[in-house]
């Protein structure tokens, strides 16, 4: 072969290659059933973008964040779809980047800041400022003002036995955390976690999302019953959506929460630049108030408000939720990430321990309270932890599950006033005000979770 056509040759090598690839992959998805892949045909080119840049999101947060293995990374990925199985990792921990590719047919990159946590890195998205990270330090108190515990050792050989036995299961239960009556009477891990570990909430982050709200209202920054929220909204009937309205996903806006590719909700966390964008732009489907949508998105949009209200900087969002909510609440192994924009994705990316996870259950159950301030007002965490009024389903307060329904109970052996912070893979934190309790579980169950046996069991002693 003459040299001079060797460099071309290589190139329809390389070609005849992608497109060989591509028609496996083709072929697997026509032949494996859409629920073991997690979507459809239809939505292949979605689903290459997607598990590129979802790998390097979670992989990101998952090795400089939570401190996972990149074999404990990859296992949490396949849970979503064996399609993972596909993408490949390179790990810059120099750089503190991760790069993932999906034999050539889509790539992705993210970089953790400081401040801000993992943020994808996107053609068209201006890379955010450097932040400074100015938290203050651990200190000897007793929890939740410090790092002490004086764990009760019945109660804690108890909460031993209940993470051995989740795990036995393969629950995947990696951190339960007790509270009763204002202390921390036991916390168990599974090994490589420990306190400090800061392990993903999914959407107990929307909990944080309505409480960074309620200190905004507590210091009449906000007010639940504006309308008019964004320039957008003001020529139709999105002009009547109110702050509260979002709080209890009650806006009347159309959004898919589908976790597949192709969604609004997997465009929003990991195709696109402003993940607030994709549900602002949505439009009115019902008049607001009177139908309950669970919507990531309609959380989302509160953050985008909430953003604007503070500066409409990166650092101001930051300075507040840092300032006035984790430092309050002395939450020293936590952080809520952003998306490419500067906005934080409030209905997903927060990192945090189990401890700081229980701080923000003991605000609720103090009705806001923080030694002699009040952080939140009484009044607000009494509406937060109340039906909504919508036509449908009323079982969801300010950004909280309730235990009560209009049929029943959610779980039958909880107490009825127990409401709760909920996130994929059934992160879970009770707060139940009858029992001044708090329990917290972490993990990465794919399946079902035995929640109301489980915390029953542990009230019951």
């Amino acid at each position: 072969m003459d040299l001079k056509f060797f460099p071309l040759f290589m190139k329809l090598c390389i070609m005849k290659l992608k497109l060989f690839l591509i028609s496996i992959l083709i072929l697997l998805f026509l032949v494996v059933p859409r629920y073991i892949l997690g979507f459809s045909i239809w939505h292949l080119g979605d689903a290459i973008n997607v598990a590129a840049n979802m790998g390097a999101k979670l992989a990101c947060s998952g090795k400089f964040i939570s401190q996972l293995s990149p074999h404990q990374i990859k296992q949490d990925l396949l849970s979503y779809s064996p399609a993972n199985s596909l993408v490949t990792f390179d790990y810059n921990t120099q750089e503190q980047s991760v790069t993932t590719d999906l034999y050539g047919l889509s790539t992705a990159t993210a970089k953790l800041h400081p401040a801000l946590g993992c943020i994808l890195q996107m053609e068209d998205a201006s890379p955010l400022p450097p932040i400074e990270v100015n938290r203050k330090p651990a200190n000897t108190a007793l929890w939740p003002q410090g790092g002490t515990v004086n764990t009760i050792p019945e109660k804690q050989a108890a909460l031993d036995a209940l993470l051995s036995q989740d795990n036995e299961a393969d629950l995947q239960t990696r951190a339960l955390v007790w509270i009763e009556n204002g202390e921390l009477i036991a916390e168990s891990y599974a090994s490589g976690f420990d306190s400090n570990s800061m392990l993903l909430g999914w959407s107990m982050g929307k909990s944080l999302s309505a409480i960074m709200f309620a200190r905004m209202e507590q210091l009449g920054l906000a007010d639940r019953n504006q309308k008019a929220l964004f320039p957008e909204w003001e020529t139709d009937k999105r002009r009547e959506i109110t702050l509260e309205s979002l709080l209890r996903m009650s806006s009347g806006l159309k959004f898919d929460e589908t976790y597949a590719p192709g969604s609004d909700s997997t465009k929003m966390l990991f195709l696109a630049p402003s993940a607030s964008d994709v549900a602002l732009t949505a439009s009115a489907e019902h008049e607001p108030n009177t139908y309950f949508s669970y919507s990531s998105g309609t959380t989302n949009i509160l953050n985008r408000w909430m953003h604007e209200q503070l500066g409409a900087t990166p650092r101001s969002s930051y300075q507040f939720l840092n300032d006035e909510i984790f430092d309050k609440l002395n939450m020293r192994h936590s952080i809520l990430e952003t998306d490419p924009s500067g906005v934080f994705v409030g209905s997903s990316y927060i990192y945090a321990s189990a401890r700081d996870w229980a701080r923000l259950g003991q605000l609720m159950l103090d009705e806001g309270r923080v030694g002699n301030e009040q952080l939140i007002p009484k009044s607000w965490v009494k509406a937060a932890s109340r039906p909504n009024h919508s036509q449908n389903y009323a079982a969801y307060g300010y950004q909280f599950w309730l235990n009560q329904n209009a049929e029943g109970l959610e779980y039958p052996d909880l107490p009825k006033d127990a409401y709760f912070m909920l996130g994929n893979r059934k992160q879970a934190v009770m707060i139940a005000p009858s029992q001044n309790t708090i329990i917290v579980r972490l993990g990465w169950t794919s399946g079902s979770y035995p929640m109301n046996d489980n915390f029953s069991k542990l009230l019951q002693r």
